[in-house]
């Protein structure tokens, strides 16, 4: 192995936002890590609200509103489906499948007419 051309590698002290602390060996100085063993619920088997940008308590406001039962709602009128199956945006599907009998168009008849022999 070629020397001074690999990083130190010595022991590091990683911290946690939780406040857990514990050292490791790395290639850099101090380690600062926002969730660690100790705080992510899958070590933890608990699970853990993250608030990004005040969406729990909007959320915890909205539940909390309907006195924690569950809103019912009427069930949507089913409207007759069309019976094309083109798509509803109007532009043509590409697809590798088969076409299906009766959706496949009968070849047009080419007529063929013979000419007859100019007299000589």
């Amino acid at each position: 192995m070629k020397t001074e051309i690999h990083p130190k590698y010595s022991l590091c002290e990683v911290s946690c936002a939780c406040g857990n602390a514990f050292t490791t060996r790395a290639t850099r100085a101090p380690i600062k890590v926002e969730i660690c063993y100790a705080c992510h619920p899958f070590y933890t088997g608990k699970h853990k609200f993250l608030d990004t940008a005040g969406r729990v308590e909007k959320f915890q406001k909205k539940f909390a509103a309907s006195g924690g039962k569950t809103v019912e709602r009427k069930p949507k009128t089913i409207v007759a489906a069309k019976t094309s199956l083109a798509p509803k945006h109007g532009k043509k599907v590409l697809s590798s499948a088969p076409k299906k009998a009766a959706e496949a168009k009968p070849a047009k008849a080419v007529k063929t007419e013979k000419k007859a022999p100019e007299g000589k």
